[in-house]
């Protein structure tokens, strides 16, 4: 709405939600370091540093899998949606247990009296021709250098002042940060460190990556070129029970333009896909409180016309609906921000 505007607040969901995000990566964390100090006992200060070093390295790299499979899952199913609210919560505490781990690195390397060596892993220019032997730390700085970028620009404030587009594109670059702790991964321990687990872990989280993003990109491309369009252009939607109370079903105009058509008992409005926040998918929210509600941070807008609930003045594009023949139809033209098109449907339970 705007970059004062605070609308999903302290409630019980996002309480519940921060409260199992902080105890799910306190217990990994605290489970590894028992199992491993249990396996391979320390026999001395690195050692147990060396755990602990591992033990929040595999969480952050973890947590940054779990990070790119929430906006695919949400997609999927709409049961995942609830992740994905607070995602950015979820973005900051990664980079925190991924700081931790590059602050452990260091103290291992200063209790053993190397902390002189470490500027020499990042300045052996022949050594970033190598395989075996580069400088896989210069890697891990580096995507803790974007997750830092990320996470210092998470709130609503620089969303405002870079405006959506830039915002976005920002924080886009945590693919950029996974591939690089990919690599980190697979040039650093997997280099010297001879378990099945490590390669595993990699290529199943890469996997699990890759295969729900194809499943994702599968259904809306399917669900773009599945809508025939009437012999007058307007696009069809289906019967008004085809879409779910206070939900909606997205169809895709031939330029691509995706418009998501909401149903709030006997009224139907059809939307812009794209949140005014910042651009996020409209159409994967919920009416709540009488208003269509973004999935991603709560930014609401009324259905009748895609305005903003006062004080807020935003307004998002809207597009005319009819009901036709039994079937709910949408004009692919859109019409200005905020202008009034939804329709009362007396049909919608049939």
């Amino acid at each position: 709405m705007s970059v004062a505007f605070k609308a999903v607040q302290w409630n019980r969901d996002k309480l519940i939600y921060d409260a199992v995000l902080v105890a799910g990566v306190a217990i990994y964390i605290a489970g590894f370091a028992a199992v491993a100090w249990r396996w391979h006992p320390p026999k001395n200060l690195p050692d147990v540093l060396d755990i602990w070093l591992r033990a929040f390295g595999t969480a952050a790299f973890l947590m940054l899998t779990v990070i790119l499979c929430i906006g695919p899952l949400a997609r999927l199913d709409c049961r995942f949606l609830k992740l994905l609210y607070n995602r950015r919560h979820f973005g900051v505490l990664t980079f925190f247990v991924a700081a931790t781990h590059v602050g452990l690195m260091i103290e291992w390397f200063a209790v053993q009296g190397l902390l002189h060596t470490l500027p020499a892993d990042f300045t052996t220019w022949e050594n970033y021709g190598k395989f075996i032997g580069f400088p896989f730390k210069t890697l891990g700085v580096a995507a803790l250098a974007i997750m830092l970028t990320m996470a210092a620009t998470s709130h609503d404030f620089w969303l405002g002042f870079l405006k959506p587009p830039v915002w976005k594109a920002l924080h886009m670059a945590v693919y950029a940060a996974y591939g690089l702790v990919v690599m980190h991964v697979a040039l650093g321990i997997m280099q010297y460190e001879h378990t099945p687990l490590i390669p595993l872990m990699l290529i199943g989280s890469l996997g699990a990556v890759a295969t729900l993003h194809l499943m994702a990109g599968w259904r809306e491309w399917d669900a773009d070129h599945g809508r025939a369009a009437a012999a007058d252009g307007w696009l069809l939607v289906g019967p008004p029970n085809a879409i779910p109370d206070k939900g909606a079903r997205i169809v895709t105009a031939s330029g691509g333009e995706r418009i998501a058509v909401f149903r709030d008992g006997d009224q139907i409005g059809a939307l812009t896909n794209l949140c005014a926040h910042q651009n996020g998918p409209l159409g994967e929210g919920r009416i709540i409180d009488g208003c269509v509600t973004c999935p991603w941070h709560g930014y609401q807008y009324r259905l009748a016309d895609g305005c903003a609930p006062p004080p807020f003045i935003e307004r998002l594009v809207t597009y005319r609906v009819r009901w036709n023949q039994g079937v709910i139809e949408v004009d692919p033209h859109p019409l200005p921000p905020g202008t009034p098109a939804s329709i009362t449907c007396p049909r919608t339970g049939a």
